[in-house]
């Protein structure tokens, strides 16, 4: 069975693990609705993408 032959330090385990950690979701506003969204995607509050309706929401159906 494998035995660590030192202790491995604070510094050396926490760098190993520095390339775990979570990245940051891109966020933009959405220019029909103000909503935060994903860039390149559709808004999924508006439907819209692209200065133009795409899917119809509950909202716009309604009317």
């Amino acid at each position: 069975m494998a035995v660590p032959k030192k202790k491995v330090s604070k510094s050396r385990r926490d760098m190993r693990r520095s390339h775990h950690a979570l990245k940051v979701v891109a966020a933009m506003e959405c220019p029909n609705c103000g909503e935060l969204k994903r860039p390149h995607h559709v808004c999924g509050s508006c439907g819209h993408y692209d200065k133009r309706e795409v899917v119809a929401s509950a909202e716009s159906s309604a009317a």
